[in-house]
């Protein structure tokens, strides 16, 4: 078991999926780039590590996450925060709408917890073409699933959650994937219901809904 801290902040403004990168980009602009957990990178190279503020489009409203040491940085965002920001062309007020911090006990457990995702970029590059040669809908969704499993993983060991148990996902729906853009790259998407013996409300914070 471990317990996390996760402070979620959603802004009064709507925004496209696609203006999110855009929205990060303001988001660190206004912070400040010494603060590398907003945006993972020092010295021009990347720091591999499991994201702990992240940026996220929920329910059409830009929104920050943010994970426990995650929670204790944000104050940088906000001892900076100006009143407007642009993302192209288009002018937005950085207004809160809405401001959660929860605690959460991170476990596997016996039972099964239902959630949905939208919007799950879940494959890359290598993932994807493995993902097209499948042919039958059933070794679709068992790749999926082994997908989702393995972010669950990351997400563990990005916070230091030792699981000493192991992790069930059965994907219950899966709609017909689309195509997004994001950041003028093309992405197939995807829309599922799953059952996992994990509880974790942030599940519903990964995707751009």
């Amino acid at each position: 078991m471990k317990r996390i801290r996760v402070l979620k902040i959603e802004f009064e403004d709507e925004v496209q999926v696609y203006e999110i990168p855009a929205f990060r980009a303001a988001v660190i602009e206004q912070t400040g780039r010494q603060f590398d957990m907003f945006h993972n990178h020092a010295d021009n190279k990347s720091i591999y590590r499991y994201p702990l503020i992240q940026y996220k489009r929920i329910f059409k409203h830009p929104a920050i996450i943010c994970i426990d040491e995650g929670v204790d940085q944000l104050h940088h965002f906000f001892e900076n925060k100006g009143q407007i920001i642009f993302l192209g062309d288009k002018e937005y007020e950085l207004k809160v709408g809405k401001l959660n911090l929860n605690q959460f006990t991170m476990q596997v457990w016996d039972t099964m917890f239902y959630y949905t995702i939208e919007n799950w970029i879940a494959l890359n590059e290598e993932n994807y073409s493995k993902y097209r040669k499948i042919d039958l809908l059933k070794e679709q969704i068992e790749f999926l699933e082994k997908t989702l499993t393995a972010n669950i993983l990351a997400f563990a060991k990005g916070i230091e959650w030792n699981v000493d148990k192991e992790i069930k996902v059965n994907i219950t729906n899966l709609d017909e994937p689309k195509v997004i853009k994001v950041k003028n790259n093309r992405f197939m998407a995807f829309n599922v219901a799953f059952k996992t013996n994990v509880f974790c409300p942030i599940l519903l914070d990964w995707v751009n809904r």
